[in-house]
């Protein structure tokens, strides 16, 4: 009984995450994953938190478009789909860790 509500529960939150990527795109994505990352590394201090998440956050946007830009030039990926391959690992190395 526990099982099958848990598993519902990690499709529905998988559902819903998979929805709000689909609609707000990369940067969506970033804001979902770049602030659980830092909290694992930093702590829950909000004090360092909320300056080191803004941080993290625009440096991965600027690294995965720089890296869209160059990778295959002259032509350009879009920068969605660097963000997801490194976002995608990382959420569901979190929600493993969440268990």
């Amino acid at each position: 009984e526990v099982s099958r509500a848990r598993l519902a529960i990690y499709l529905g939150a998988s559902l819903f995450t998979a929805t709000a990527v689909t609609m707000a795109g990369s940067v969506g994505f970033v804001g979902l994953v770049v602030p659980h990352l830092m909290r694992l590394l930093l702590g829950s201090d909000h004090r360092l938190l909320l300056p080191a998440v803004a941080l993290a956050g625009g440096t991965l946007l600027l690294l995965a478009d720089t890296l869209a830009r160059t990778i295959i030039a002259p032509q350009q990926l879009p920068v969605g789909v660097l963000t997801a391959l490194l976002g995608v690992p990382l959420f569901l190395y979190l929600l493993r860790r969440s268990r």
